[in-house]
């Protein structure tokens, strides 16, 4: 027990550290010698603390080169979701349909926004990813995941909230990846290529009304794959057939930037 508050206490003191010294990911820190004699700590506890930390991306242990500040991205966020839902999952209980309600209220609650007030460029990257969507669907009868994550990273580009477009990217991931290790991630192209097209129309006319209802009906469109099919999780497949989907009809994330 003592060894690991003295691991805490060392990870916090690191942390501090890097907001002191205004260090950017991509930083380099002190070497294991300094910090120990910085901190008055033995080696082995510097060791365990920048372990710990390497593993939430806040370091970045280079062998041989040295340690420096992390990415600080969301992945060990993702991967603690992921296999929370896997297991939850394998367990008979909603995780799946939980995960997407999440990202629905995320997405529904921003679409309106954004709609009437998105940059040219920003509309324009769309298009080429559903125009790429369909190619796909055409040649090879599938849309692809990176394609598919991209345009939902674009719809709220022009937001410029880095960490919002974070959280975004970590519930997609966190789903696609769920979906993919349980074998769930069945769905028409074509009616992939119409929902997201739906979407883009909606944005291209300024219809924040019409970007929600077409977000909306991706999702149930979602909703209705997952509901379908796939070994387990009875719980996920009640929770996905009945209305709990639209409990966050209501939520508006920028409610300032409303259309009225």
């Amino acid at each position: 027990m003592a060894r690991r508050m003295m691991s805490d206490e060392v990870q916090e003191r690191i942390k501090q550290l890097i907001l002191r010294r205004r260090l950017a990911p991509g930083d380099p820190l002190p070497t294991e010698g300094e910090l120990t004699r910085r901190f008055g700590v033995s080696r082995n506890s510097v060791r365990e603390a920048l372990k710990a930390l390497q593993a939430v991306n806040i370091v970045d242990i280079r062998h041989g080169f040295g340690t420096y500040v992390g990415s600080l991205s969301l992945d060990p966020f993702v991967e603690g979701v992921v296999f929370r839902a896997a297991v939850r999952h394998r367990h008979g209980e909603a995780s799946l349909a939980e995960l997407l309600e999440v990202r629905e209220a995320l997405e529904a609650g921003l679409i309106g926004s954004v709609a009437g007030r998105m940059p040219a460029p920003d509309l324009a990257a769309l298009r080429e990813l559903v125009e790429e969507m369909e190619r796909e669907a055409t040649d090879e009868d599938r849309v692809t995941a990176g394609t598919d994550r991209a345009f939902h990273l674009a719809l709220y580009r022009s937001l410029g909230n880095h960490l919002l477009s974070e959280v975004l990217d970590a519930f997609w991931a966190a789903l696609h990846r769920v979906r993919a290790e349980l074998r769930e991630d069945r769905q028409d192209p074509g009616v992939t290529c119409a929902r997201h097209r739906a979407i883009l129309a909606a944005l291209e006319e300024g219809d924040a009304a019409g970007a929600v209802a077409a977000m909306r009906d991706h999702f149930a469109g979602i909703r209705a794959v997952l509901s379908a099919g796939g070994p387990g999780g009875e719980q996920d497949r009640e929770a996905l057939e009945s209305p709990r989907g639209s409990q966050f009809e209501h939520v508006t994330l920028y409610p300032s930037l409303d259309v009225t």
